[in-house]
């Protein structure tokens, strides 16, 4: 949100990790799993099953809908847009015989029995906040339970309340309203604490009510500090690795003050992230944290030859690894401490080893520009070592394993003209399936499991992506086109054209603006737009009414003690995208409105 420099706007509620009392929970109703994503076995995949309450079978129609929009927004954010390939997502549809959930949007509304329980004011409570969204955890678990392959270790359990008030929590369980202008946006906040430990950066508890002055030690939360930015360099702590780069939320990263609830004594580092402000990014601080956080719920290494027993010198080790959508992993392999391999497979014959036993080891790293901890780097969520004993006095027996394909990126979506697409096959112990690539007919150039689309430069139009081996064949459809987006300003009283260059709009006072993107396949088109320079910003509408246009005025609009649109008088540069849902993102367009 926009208040020129100054963002001063809440995000979603609080961090709650035990849930008080709530109203009575009905008993279920016929629960339905519905995969919604699935880019592999729920057991080595970070899973995120999304639950409704207080929809009807009636309202099922809308707790989808609520889901698609939740999804398409969460794409758009690192590092959920790069690692989306981690990731699977279920519905569990649980018809409640009532719509809505307790005490929305007042302490006085009625008190509604649903499968979940879900209730604002903390519960229904006189003590409570008022967007403090609770649900009842035993029972949404027993709902998770229902989605075969997953546990508490390798999912994440997101439940979404049938109202259009804002509020959510965030713990072991996140929640969210479902129907809000900003509850897209509500959910990647509390994903922050529930996945990410990740705490509140707001300057106040109680809206309106300045949080005072922090007076504890040095905060255990890696993105709130006592130290000075000098001191941060000097002891290599906290953020000092990221210190003076723009922040992907808007301005640099430094020393911001403000923070767990208090207005004083303790500092951030970024203006105004997603744990303060909905619509921004996660800055670099809290998005490596989100990448260890989500990479640490899988193996990167998802397979590999068996190392338990010794092997010949006559085979081919593999191993298969994870596949962001946004780059390549990388996979070393050394034969007696010494470099010997940069691709999944390892032909041991071609290294003609001395008679013996030798060691031979694969180590797959994840290069990610998201992380510059070398603790976080090494750590088991971005590296894995695998090893072996070969014996060259063994001879490894004809297996007959059919060359195929045995996993890939989903073919049954477009894939964006960035993505990294992969295709993995089966393993004959003696030779290594060649995949060949084709675009259109024609053959490019990939890796032996996977080509990053990037590197071709498509521009325009869809494409059809095929990956060969043997025999057999998969087909991905390749969405090149970029979405499109367009604006629209209320009445100006001076316009500009400029021809040529960017048109200028001016104002003698508040005036509007409404994003409408659009996209030539189906799906939520996620308009953006930043001032300034600043962060991008997810563009969701106005908070009360997410079909009405932003509304920028000199001091801004207060709504429930925030405010909303501040922009200083002068001249201001304004780009605007879209994102579409295959996560092509339009070239920015841009205009100049002057506030007098």
């Amino acid at each position: 949100m926009w208040t020129g420099r100054t963002t001063i706007i809440g995000a979603a509620a609080l961090t709650v990790t035990a849930l008080a009392t709530v109203p009575a929970r009905a008993e279920a109703a016929d629960a339905t799993v519905v995969p919604v994503q699935v880019t592999g076995d729920p057991a080595k995949r970070f899973n995120l099953v999304v639950m409704g309450d207080g929809y009807t079978t009636a309202d099922m129609a809308k707790f989808r809908a609520d889901l698609d929009k939740h999804l398409n927004d969460l794409w758009t954010i690192e590092p959920f847009k790069s690692y989306r390939s981690y990731i699977n997502v279920y519905a569990v549809e649980i018809p409640s015989a009532e719509s809505g959930v307790s005490c929305d949007p007042d302490l006085s509304s009625p008190h509604r029995t649903t499968p979940l329980g879900m209730a604002f004011w903390s519960g229904c409570r006189q003590d409570g906040l008022q967007r403090l969204l609770v649900m009842d955890s035993a029972a949404a678990k027993k709902y998770a339970d229902l989605v075969p392959g997953t546990n508490a270790g390798n999912r994440q359990i997101l439940a979404m309340a049938n109202s259009d008030t804002y509020g959510g929590a965030g713990g072991t369980y996140a929640t969210s309203s479902g129907g809000n202008a900003m509850s897209a946006l509500i959910a990647p906040h509390e994903l922050g604490h529930s996945l990410g430990g990740l705490d509140d950066e707001y300057d106040y508890y109680q809206r309106g009510v300045p949080g005072g002055v922090y007076a504890g030690p040095e905060p255990t939360s890696i993105h709130h500090t006592l130290l000075t930015v000098d001191q941060m360099k000097a002891e290599k702590q906290k953020w000092w690795r990221w210190l003076g780069e723009r922040s992907e939320a808007g301005g640099v990263i430094g020393r911001y003050e403000g923070g767990l609830y208090f207005s004083k004594g303790v500092w951030r580092p970024s203006r105004h992230s997603m744990m303060k402000t909905l619509g921004y990014y996660y800055d670099q601080v809290a998005r490596e944290r989100m990448t260890q956080r989500v990479s640490g719920k899988v193996d990167i290494v998802q397979a590999q030859t068996p190392t338990e027993a010794p092997v010949g010198a006559d085979r081919v080790l593999w191993v298969e690894t994870m596949h962001p959508t946004g780059h390549q992993l990388s996979v070393t392999w050394t034969a007696d401490g010494k470099v010997v391999g940069k691709s999944p497979n390892l032909d041991l014959k071609r290294l003609h080893l001395k008679k013996g036993t030798h060691t031979v080891t694969a180590t797959v790293t994840d290069p990610t520009g998201f992380v510059r901890d070398p603790a976080v780097r090494g750590s088991s969520a971005l590296t894995q070592v695998r090893t072996w004993t070969v014996d060259t006095a063994l001879t490894t027996p004809p297996d007959n394993v059919p060359v195929d394909f045995t996993s890939s990126t989903p073919t049954d979506k477009a894939v964006s003209a960035e993505s990294v697409v992969y295709a993995e096959t089966t393993h004959p112990a003696r030779s290594a399936p060649a995949v060949r690539w084709e675009l259109d007919g024609r053959r490019v150039s990939g890796s032996e499991r996977d080509i990053a689309l990037g590197s071709l430069r498509l521009r325009s139009g869809t494409h059809t992506l095929v990956a060969r081996v043997g025999s057999k064949s998969l087909t991905w459809t390749v969405d090149a086109q970029r979405p499109t987006v367009r604006f629209r300003l209320s009445e100006a009283a001076q316009t500009r054209p400029r021809p040529g260059r960017t048109p200028e709009y001016v104002f003698d006072g508040p005036f509007t603006m409404k994003l409408t993107g659009a996209d030539d396949r189906a799906g939520v088109v996620v308009s953006e737009f930043r001032v300034d320079g600043d962060g991008w910003f997810n563009y969701f509408g106005w908070p009360t009414d997410s079909s009405a246009p932003w509304r920028f005025s000199e001091n801004g609009t207060v709504i429930d003690s925030l405010t909303y649109g501040r922009l200083p008088k002068g001249r201001h540069t304004v780009e605007y995208r879209a994102i579409d849902a295959a996560g092509n993102v339009a070239r920015p367009g841009k205009f100049i409105v002057t506030l007098r």
